[in-house]
């Protein structure tokens, strides 16, 4: 996979904020009745380029919640965010979701959707194009937009990559 290489060791030092992307309320039957149960998607970002996401699961909502934002810190990934945007367009899968991310020019906004778009805001994208086709399972909508996130690749990183100067980079 690309976005291995830019896993973010530390959690720390870091100031994350976390966002609610959604609440599921399962239901066992037992013998005695019904055990509800709650899971929660989380994600959390500095927004300054650095996002996770994490799945809590517990019998309180809010303990269940706090168990997604520590899931979440132990799997960061580093995004390059240029100008409040994205340095290309990207397309990933994961599961049935598929998601389109496209830059957009200053003053555009995030217009995406509600679990992409807590991923993108957390991340600290402030104008960005975004799709998403197939499956609308939130879980899979976050997977997949971090799986995008994780596959860009600044200028920068790429003239590095092939062993040439930035200026070769745009021309070629």
């Amino acid at each position: 996979m690309a976005g291995e290489n830019n896993k973010v060791k530390t959690t720390n030092d870091l100031e994350l904020k976390d966002r609610l992307v959604a609440i599921n309320r399962v239901t066992k039957v037992t013998k005695g009745g019904r055990a509800f149960s709650f899971a929660a998607i989380v994600v959390v970002g500095n927004e300054d380029g650095i996002v996770g996401w994490g799945l809590g699961k517990a019998g309180e909502v809010t303990a269940a919640i706090a168990k997604g934002v520590e899931a979440a810190k132990k799997n960061l990934v580093k995004v390059p965010v240029l100008k409040g945007t994205i340095p290309h367009e990207q397309i990933a899968r994961f599961g049935g979701a598929e998601v389109f991310l496209k830059p957009a020019s200053h003053g555009t906004g995030v217009k995406a959707g509600g679990a992409m778009r807590a991923v993108l805001e957390s991340v600290g994208i402030t104008d960005v194009l975004a799709k998403s086709k197939g499956s609308s399972n939130p879980h899979n909508l976050v997977k997949a937009t971090i799986e995008a996130l994780s596959e860009l690749r600044d200028a920068y990183t790429v003239a590095q990559n092939r062993g040439v100067s930035m200026e070769k980079v745009f021309k070629g």
